[in-house]
């Protein structure tokens, strides 16, 4: 739980200013708190007729005399002032005293809560900004192991998890202690053996206390681990919804649902049940303590032989009560830290995870494609079968490549190698004779476009989603590239043009209207390497038409890596290589292999008769 907490606080140094000004608000709090009981005390003796007569002025002997020298001041003012005016007055001026005490100790409180707002909610938003850089650092094949909706879940339910249980006990970890140090101080200055005696039953109560917590964070731990499962169903519910109601699959999935959420019921009801007895518990042995106290202060203020004043004992009461709710608020910052800890350990499971494709530390910054791109002997396997073996290819600048083969040949692993989305398991990629693990990420990406089977477009205007890998392009330059792809003639006929909004994932637009603005996008960006993975697949005959012309000007000057599903639109490409289950089994032009009467011409023949 210390380690936990020590992470969570590492996010705090940024706001240690407003942590400071906290501290200082709550010992301000805390000793106005204290004298707000204390102040009442000679107000006791003035009713009962039993205060302190002092006729003469105390001298200040130093800081250990410093007790003594504040009650015979104190008690020196209270005789003056009922000798001159009455005790009516003694008493008015304390109530005037009291109220000013009561604002003081009021005012500090709001202004240890003001200073810690900003330190609660900038340590919020540095967790989620660094849990969101940390998500898209992540290599993608993170999130082929990981639900989508428990990510989202540590995002949102996590992290605010953290904030409710942890970062809000912060406060209490702060001004509670500090209160309970200045109230011993003082219960032990007005009787050292009354405080002893309490020390006795203060660690039972609160071992007794903590025994109802134990279970308390295995079960939070398991609460946020079912609502990830819930969250990740519900995305891919309203992700497939399509497909789940043309299957008449409401029900089955339904039941799923109901299921997880009957279980994280059954989990919070537990958890809620402990934490609900938390607070009871506690007040009933609090109060058990109290009357105890009770019990021997009173007779201690009957024992002759004692120092104790009734009025002193009455403060010391009120005092000891006092003390009560900070321990009791530490008890159950106890549990809300444990309960919050489950949450805290997810985020770091993500925060912590390290990216096993990382720039090296002496990584190349590469501009531009010089000579070409050489693959050398490339193996790699997403678990435990190889999926690409023993692959050898050569790009000339200028040149188009395209790969073909049947689905799970290994043709969309090549793109995603080249790209760093996945690290090869052996052999090597080169560009311009330099090992790809050699150059920063950044500047390998700069080098490339990409066009991909599903149009990937976000919830923003068309001119956003186009400039999207040149924030700064203008509006000339996007134009320009959306005539390119043969985009340009729809989107000025949207209802605002360049700046209509296309829904969350493009979903105002067809299908060919998405790819030809993703291909607006790469050429903007205007990259040496253009890498079109089955960027026509998805298409109809008169899109397939209008996109295959803009991938052909896009393509023109540059060099192209096309993997093609439809082998119609590779017919023109420089060097056509067939792959079969991650090995290259044909290698020529669209003329050569078609001569050659192997693997090609049939899936060629194949399609034409489709």
């Amino acid at each position: 739980m210390n380690n936990i907490l020590g992470k969570i606080l590492r996010f705090a140094k940024p706001y240690k200013f407003y942590g400071i000004l906290n501290i200082i608000s709550n010992v301000l709090y805390a000793f106005f708190n204290v004298l707000s009981i204390i102040i009442f005390i000679p107000t006791l003796g003035i009713l009962f007729d039993n205060q302190e007569k002092v006729y003469q002025k105390p001298v200040y002997e130093g800081f250990s005399n410093l007790k003594t020298y504040a009650e015979n001041s104190l008690n020196y003012f209270l005789t003056d002032k009922v000798s001159a005016d009455g005790p009516m007055a003694a008493l008015a001026f304390i109530c005037i005293a009291s109220v000013f005490i009561f604002f003081l100790k009021n005012f500090f409180r709001y202004a240890a809560l003001y200073f810690l707002a900003f330190l609660r909610t900038g340590m919020v938003k540095d967790i989620q900004d660094q849990l969101y850089h940390k998500t898209v650092d992540l290599p993608i094949s993170f999130f082929s192991e990981k639900r989508k909706g428990d990510l989202l879940a540590r995002m949102t339910s996590d992290v605010k998890e953290v904030e409710g249980s942890i970062i809000n006990s912060l406060e209490a970890l702060v001004r509670e202690p500090i209160t309970i140090v200045i109230v011993l101080a003082t219960m032990l200055g007005i009787s050292a053996k009354l405080t002893l005696f309490v020390f006795l039953f203060l660690p039972i109560a609160g071992f007794l206390i903590s025994v109802v917590g134990k279970k308390l964070k295995a079960q939070s731990a398991e609460a946020q681990k079912e609502t990830g499962k819930f969250l990740s169903f519900l995305e891919e519910t309203l992700t497939g919804l399509k497909v789940i109601k043309g299957f008449n699959a409401e029900q089955s999935l339904a039941k799923k649902f109901t299921d997880s959420t009957d279980k994280f019921k059954n989990i919070m009801t537990s958890v809620l049940h402990r934490k609900g007895l938390a607070s009871p518990f506690s007040e009933f042995l609090g109060v058990a303590v109290v009357i105890t106290v009770l019990w021997y202060g009173g007779s201690l203020v009957f024992d002759e032989g004692s120092n104790l004043k009734p009025q002193d004992f009455m403060g010391y009461i009120g005092l000891f009560y006092t003390i009560i709710n900070p321990v009791k608020a530490i008890t159950t910052v106890n549990y809300s830290i444990k309960k919050g800890n489950a949450a805290a350990e997810r985020i770091f499971e993500i925060l912590e995870t390290k990216n096993p494709i990382a720039d090296k530390i002496d990584a190349k910054v590469v501009t531009d494609l010089k000579n070409g791109i050489e693959f050398k002997n490339v193996a790699f396997k997403y678990i435990d079968e190889l999926v690409v073996k023993d692959f050898n290819l050569a790009i000339k600048k200028g040149q188009t490549v395209a790969l073909v083969g049947q689905s799970g040949s290994g043709k969309s692993t090549i793109a995603n190698l080249i790209t760093r989305f996945y690290d090869v398991n052996s052999g090597s990629i080169a560009i311009d004779g330099e090992n790809i693990k050699n150059i920063t990420k950044k500047s390998l990406r700069g080098l490339m476009g990409l066009v991909t089977q599903d149009s990937i477009l976000f919830n923003d205007s068309v001119k956003n989603n186009i400039c999207l890998g040149k924030p700064l392009a203008t509006d000339e330059e996007i134009i320009e590239a959306a005539k390119i792809a043969n985009a340009h003639e729809f989107i000025v006929n949207l209802p605002n043009g360049y700046d209509t909004n296309i829904g969350d994932s493009g979903n105002k637009l067809s299908g060919g209207q998405k790819q030809r603005l993703s291909i607006a996008r790469a050429v903007l960006k205007n990259p040496p390497i253009m890498i079109l993975d089955e960027a026509t697949s998805a298409l109809d005959t008169e899109s397939e038409r209008l996109v295959q012309d803009a991938l052909e000007k896009m393509m023109q000057n540059r060099t192209s890596l096309v993997i093609a599903h439809r082998l119609s639109t590779i017919q023109n490409a420089d060097s056509i290589i067939v792959m079969n289950k991650g090995e290259i089994v044909e290698q020529g032009t669209h003329e050569e292999l078609m001569k050659s009467q192997k693997g090609y011409k049939k899936l060629v023949e194949l399609q034409t008769l489709a």
